[in-house]
């Protein structure tokens, strides 16, 4: 798929034009909306990455911590 890259700026000016006239109520609103929504996706993104091994060495990393004795009890 060939995204053009215009057309991508000029959507996001489109959004940032329409957010900006937004009421304190509405923008209120909408950025707890937008929250929920930037969270769900770093989950999402976060479990693919996981499921695809992409975190792995954060794990061999503390294990190898862990083995050389280099951490300590909570």
């Amino acid at each position: 798929m060939i995204v053009d890259i215009t057309n991508v700026a000029d959507e996001i000016a489109f959004l940032e034009n329409k957010v900006a006239k937004l009421d304190n109520d509405s923008f209120s609103k909408f950025r707890e909306w937008f929250i929920q929504f930037d969270q769900a996706r770093w989950d999402k993104q976060l479990e693919i990455d996981s499921n695809a091994g992409k975190l792995d060495f954060l794990i061999n990393a503390a294990l190898a911590e862990h083995q050389a004795e280099k951490t300590r009890n909570l």
